[in-house]
């Protein structure tokens, strides 16, 4: 058997512990059943997410698709940095 370790802000603590001793048990119950869970089911069980990244909001995926439409039907004019920077110049 090992003894694990972890961190979490006193208050937290304080309300988990609140919480398991009203389902009648203890943190390291409450490790020792999640622990389980996770082995037998090879996976967390809860949802992790994270925000989507703003690059692949539907907004820029309509742009990019409009952008591709476009360079498609010959409509799309390309330059390069030098030339575009030229034309801000003038």
């Amino acid at each position: 058997m090992v003894t694990v370790s972890i961190r979490i802000e006193d208050q937290e603590k304080r309300a988990l512990d609140e919480v398991l001793d009203q389902m009648g048990m203890n943190i390291t119950t409450f490790y020792t059943i999640y622990t389980k869970k996770v082995l037998r089911d090879r996976r967390i069980p809860f949802p992790i997410e994270a925000t989507p990244d703003p690059l692949y909001s539907d907004a820029n995926i309509h742009a990019i698709k409009r952008a591709e439409q476009q360079i498609a039907e010959g409509r799309a004019v390309v330059l390069t940095m030098d030339q575009l920077e030229e034309l801000l110049d003038a």
